[in-house]
């Protein structure tokens, strides 16, 4: 009895003891382990830094070409290129020529689609090409006067000159006149919603995103000017600017001074949107006014000739069956 007793005390002291030494170095296994387990994951970071390292010294590294790869044939090829033409044809531009082109970008709303850059360039391509043009004309008209040949290649290169301007102008003025009838209908929307409670962002934001034209993407673009810091009257200054119509200019010097003085917001709009829709109505009238003097010429080449000869030609018929006669 006394050794199976002996025996028993002698199991609990080891099994304590041995309880004792794994709290005891339970510290340092767990230390121990989370080493290796770092180790571990240094050695398969190496590993695959070893491995991408084979694999760019595969492509080769010191050349993009690979980056190349992943770009698009009109990437690669073809917008360098075109860059470059550029570049070449802008030494034949004159100086002058930037701002005015630049000034026409401006007023045709595609100056963050269009570059300055790429039009001088197509005008001096239009000139070359009027030049070309009226060189080919010589030959298969077979001039011979030294003087007819000078004049035929000044006409070539002023019509290839002078045409993309009129172009440009003509798309100017199509712009411009349907920002004019765009401009009435917005004010009233926009005096209307302020006088409903909006402020002025707020109501031009609810109007630019119920409408759709060059207007709204005129002032889509003040929106975001203003949104990334630049101030109301700046903006509305370059709105003008961009539009180029006198009832533009108005409308936002009005804002502006309102601004400036205190004034109400909604009066100023309201006064302004009843003088555009008037400076509006008249210009319709006056157009209304023209249209009897426009159709006269259209009248003369086209309506009179077939009335003449609806009208004329069987009397003529019969008039020279009875002289035949």
């Amino acid at each position: 009895m006394i050794f199976l007793l002996a025996l028993v005390v002698t199991a609990l002291s080891m099994l304590l003891l041995s309880l004792l030494v794994y709290t005891a170095r339970r510290p340092q296994m767990q230390t121990q382990l989370h080493l290796e387990r770092m180790i571990a994951e240094a050695e398969a970071q190496r590993a695959a830094h070893k491995k991408q390292k084979r694999k760019d010294v595969f492509m080769d590294p010191k050349d993009d070409s690979h980056y190349l790869r992943d770009k698009s044939f009109r990437e690669r090829i073809v917008q360098p290129m075109v860059t470059a033409i550029e570049n070449w044809l802008m030494h034949f531009a004159p100086r002058e020529l930037n701002a005015m082109m630049e000034n026409m970008l401006l007023h045709l709303g595609v100056q963050e689609t269009w570059s300055v850059r790429r039009l001088a360039a197509g005008w001096v391509l239009a000139v070359a090409l009027g030049g070309v043009l009226a060189i080919l004309g010589i030959y298969f008209m077979g001039t011979s006067h030294f003087t007819q040949k000078i004049a035929i290649v000044a006409i070539g290169l002023f019509l290839g000159a002078a045409v993309p301007f009129v172009l440009l102008q003509s798309a100017i003025r199509r712009r411009q006149a349907i920002l004019r009838k765009q401009l009435p209908e917005f004010l009233d929307f926009l005096c209307v919603s302020v006088q409903a409670g909006l402020s002025f962002d707020g109501a031009v934001a609810k109007i630019v995103y119920r409408m759709k034209g060059p207007l709204t993407d005129e002032f889509k673009r003040m929106l975001r000017d203003m949104s990334l810091g630049m101030n109301r009257q700046r903006t509305l200054t370059q709105l003008a600017r961009r539009c180029d119509l006198e009832e533009m200019y108005l409308f936002t010097a009005s804002v502006i001074q309102a601004e400036h003085l205190g004034t109400s917001m909604s009066r100023t709009l309201k006064q302004q949107a009843d003088n555009i829709r008037d400076r509006h109505r008249q210009t319709v009238r006056a157009a209304a006014l023209k249209a009897p003097v426009k159709i006269l010429f259209p009248m003369i080449l086209f309506i009179f000739p077939s009335i003449f000869v609806i009208v004329v030609l069987p009397s003529a018929l019969t008039l020279l069956k009875a002289l035949g006669k």
